[in-house]
Order: C-alpha cells, then sequence, then structure tokens
C-alpha cells in the first residue's frame, strides 16, 4: 500500500480536539480523532462547505467518550483525509471508506452515530453490512425529499458570507454561527476547493438523493437498535422525515428538540450528550 506522507495540518485549537492519521488504502490517509476506550462508536459528519468532523463533533466528543470509544473521521472528499486519484464520491463509497477505518483500526462491529449524510450512509451500511454494525444513533438523517434549504445545500458559496448563511439555516440561535467559526469552516473549505473535491461529493450527494434513496422495504427488516434525533425547526431535513423512519424501523426511538434546527448536536449540545449517553449506556452495554 502507497501510503501518503502525513501533512502538516494541525486541528484548529478552537475545537480542542488531537489530530490522527490512518492509512486506509492505497493512496488514502484518512484524518481521524480519537478519545475514549471500550465499545467502539464511529461518528459520521454531515455534508457542506468546510465539514470536518471536528467542526461537527467538538462538542459531544469529550462527553460521549465516557460511553465508549469514540472515532469521528473525516470522510473521503471532506476536510483533510487525503484520497488517492480518481477517488469515487458517494453514499456506498462514503459507507466503504467508513469499513475500511474499522478494517484499519482492527474493529469488527461499531455504533455509528451519523449527522444528516452521515445518518444516511449509517442506514444504508445497516443494508449493506448489517454484520459491522451494532446500533445507530441518526440526527436529521439524510436522503429527504429536497427543500428550499436543500437547494441551496446543493450550491454552496464558497465565501464567509456563504458559509455564514449555510450554518445560519442549521440552528434556531444564529449567535451560536460566530465570526471565529465561520472563519474556521471558510478555512477548511479552501481545502476542499483547492482540490475540486467540493463539486464533486455535492454532486456525488445530490445524484444518490434520487439514484440511491433508502430501501424502506429493507429498512423493515433491520432490527438493531435506532435512536432518531431531529430539531423540531430543522429546514434542512424536515422532521417528518424522522416520522418517516420512525414507522418503518421496528426498533427505532425517537427524541424531538424543541426550538432546535439542523445542528442539534451543537445548539443542544449538553441535552444532545445526555440523551445520546443515556441510550448507549442503555443498549452498548456501559
Amino acid at each position: 500500500m502507497a501510503t501518503p506522507e502525513i501533512p502538516g495540518y494541525r486541528t484548529p485549537a478552537f475545537f480542542g480536539l488531537d489530530d490522527k492519521w490512518l492509512p486506509t488504502d492505497d493512496g488514502e490517509l484518512t484524518h481521524y480523532h480519537e478519545l475514549g476506550e471500550g465499545t467502539p462508536v464511529l461518528f459520521l459528519h454531515g455534508s457542506g462547505t468546510g465539514v470536518t468532523a471536528a467542526a461537527n463533533w467538538w462538542l459531544n466528543l469529550p462527553g460521549l467518550a465516557q460511553q465508549g470509544r469514540c472515532v469521528a473521521i473525516d470522510s473521503i472528499g471532506y476536510g483533510q483525509t487525503v484520497v488517492a486519484p480518481d477517488t469515487a464520491y458517494g453514499i456506498r463509497e462514503w459507507g466503504r471508506h467508513a469499513l475500511r477505518v474499522l478494517d484499519a483500526l482492527g474493529i469488527d462491529r461499531t455504533w455509528i452515530v451519523g449527522n444528516s449524510i452521515g445518518g444516511w450512509v449509517a442506514l444504508q451500511l445497516a443494508l449493506d453490512a448489517p454484520e459491522r454494525i451494532l446500533g445507530i444513533v441518526s440526527m436529521g438523517t439524510g436522503g429527504a425529499k429536497r427543500t428550499a434549504a436543500l437547494a441551496g445545500h446543493a450550491k454552496p458559496e464558497l465565501s464567509p458570507a456563504g458559509i455564514r448563511r449555510t450554518l445560519e439555516q442549521f440552528v434556531v440561535d444564529t449567535g451560536l454561527v460566530t465570526d471565529e467559526l465561520v472563519g474556521l469552516r471558510y478555512q477548511a473549505a479552501l481545502n476542499d476547493s483547492a482540490s475540486s473535491r467540493l463539486k464533486e461529493v455535492v454532486a456525488a450527494r445530490d445524484r444518490d438523493r434520487d439514484a440511491l434513496p433508502l430501501d424502506f422495504g429493507a429498512l423493515s427488516e433491520v432490527e438493531i437498535p435506532l435512536l432518531l434525533v431531529h430539531g423540531m425547526q430543522d429546514v434542512v431535513i424536515p422532521v417528518s422525515r424522522t416520522w418517516e423512519l420512525l414507522n418503518t424501523l421496528p426498533n427505532a426511538d425517537a427524541h424531538l428538540f424543541s426550538q432546535c434546527g439542523h445542528w442539534s448536536q451543537v445548539e443542544r449540545a449538553e441535552e444532545f450528550n445526555e440523551v445520546v449517553g443515556q441510550y448507549l449506556r442503555r443498549h452498548a452495554g456501559r
């Protein structure tokens, strides 16, 4: 396996997370963060301009690391993960990358906590590789029908103002979208743009919205425990998405946050950590 050199990148101190790197395929070097011990919990971030594992999970990893071995990755095409030439992107490709990470870490089975597209990837993995999945926590699960917010999400504007507008769609309390957070997302987005990845990953995501929607018939046979989390004021993925899944998945529970948008893990971080932590303690044996 040809392993790329480890970049000199350091996750900004704002996020309080240490960097780790892992060879996961020929020419592929996965950037990730890891905290805690015990039952594995893989964190899959959402999509969007400048998204990274750190920018999705910095308020959650320290608290949830009390429940298990938390591994949060930059999926291929995002953040600082180094990809091989001609890497393909899409829901199944992001799922296969997640499995390569598990293989490289020696993890046979894992929980997955997925945000938006990360939840979509997690549920597809439950269909494609059920033997690898212990259970899923999914917030604002991706793959829903296109909304006005999603239409704008499909044409990201690579500027601080554009990133601010996107992040403000994620929350009810727009005061959470600080100048510092916008600046950090913008710097991360420049990395995506420099390697011409941003348009590719957005196109792949939107292609699969039509080409690979979740198979609700197959999901009705999935028996692992699932927790569906949603903000009632989510304008990116409407809360009806969780209601549809709740009526499909036989062992799914749901938690709805009032006065909360698409970014429940940030906007209601403390309560989110309590809800997910309690769920993992009960179902993951911790």
